[in-house]
């Protein structure tokens, strides 16, 4: 699969304001030493946008990160742990899914993804309503 470059501006103001904020998220770890290209994956305009950049990397670490931003929780995905927009989305919502369950039921969310918010019921059923729009409106436009 061949995806287009991300790292020049578009007219689109709000893809343009995801690739920023996918890059400065990215930037925010110590892992990555510098950003070598940057790829668009996928956009859902305000709902969701998934780039693919490439690292200088510590020794350790993927040179190929997929990064989530948009109207849900930021997070990277390793490129070997997904190949595909699809994937990536499709594992991302699973590990959501996993983090709904246990702020729901209060239990720790330490060893889950990493949400920006607090884990209690209220913000686990806040982003159970996003999870089930992307799993029934976004993946599959992704599938085809």
């Amino acid at each position: 699969m061949r995806l287009p470059p991300a790292d020049i501006s578009t007219a689109d103001d709000d893809l343009d304001a995801a690739r920023i904020e996918a890059r400065q998220y990215l930037e925010f770890y110590t892992w990555v030493l510098s950003i070598k290209g940057e790829y668009f994956g996928y956009g859902a305009e305000g709902i969701i946008y998934i780039f693919l950049f490439e690292i200088e990397p510590r020794p350790d670490v993927n040179q190929w990160i997929w990064v989530i931003v948009g109207d849900v929780p930021p997070t990277y995905i390793p490129a070997d742990d997904a190949r595909t927009p699809f994937e990536v989305l499709d594992g991302y919502i699973g590990a959501l899914e996993d983090w709904v369950e246990a702020a729901r039921q209060g239990k720790s969310v330490a060893k889950l993804i990493p949400v920006n918010v607090d884990a209690n019921p209220a913000n686990a059923e806040m982003l159970a309503g996003r999870l089930k729009f992307l799993d029934e409106k976004i993946l599959p436009e992704l599938k085809r």
